[in-house]
């Protein structure tokens, strides 16, 4: 057992861990984030995505040692009270289904946004398209996303 400190969601924490314990059960055992989902333990199927300095990745294949002196960003930290604009939108337009994977989702997408504000389809499917949903929603995933694209454009207004 080591002693890690994490910033997670903005805050500095520290925890006691095995330096190769995935990422994703310290978040989701030592810290009660639970938003973060096992879904293979693998990293092909990206229900357990955060944020690694605003980059996705695949926190059941990321060990706690590797995450020193990174921000590490969950579906937590993404808004207090729900209202990023992806996920109002998913609210908005009943993107899940199960729900499962939505925070894979919301997190790969949140990634996307922030680096390409008005996304094509193209874009889109690029980028979402190593995020597993069992239940087939890609159609609204993608509509979920133009749609947060168009909240966020109108509360930054005119550029």
């Amino acid at each position: 057992m080591s002693t890690h400190t994490l910033n997670v969601n903005g805050k500095t924490l520290s925890v006691e861990a095995a330096p190769d314990t995935p990422l994703l059960w310290v978040l989701r055992d030592q810290l009660g984030l639970v938003g973060t989902k096992f879904g293979c333990g693998i990293g092909q199927c990206g229900a357990c995505t955060v944020h690694l300095d605003g980059t996705p990745a695949r926190s059941c294949v990321t060990r706690v040692s590797a995450t020193a002196q990174r921000k590490i960003t969950t579906i937590e930290g993404l808004s207090a009270d729900g209202s990023h604009p992806l996920q109002e939108a998913w609210c908005e337009l009943d993107v899940p289904q199960c729900g499962y994977c939505q925070a894979g989702q919301i997190m790969t997408a949140a990634a996307l946004l922030s680096r390409k504000p008005r996304p094509s389809d193209g874009d889109i499917d690029e980028a979402m398209s190593g995020i597993l949903c069992r239940c087939g929603t890609y159609l609204r995933i993608r509509s979920g996303i133009h749609r947060a694209s168009e909240k966020a454009a109108r509360t930054k207004g005119p550029t």
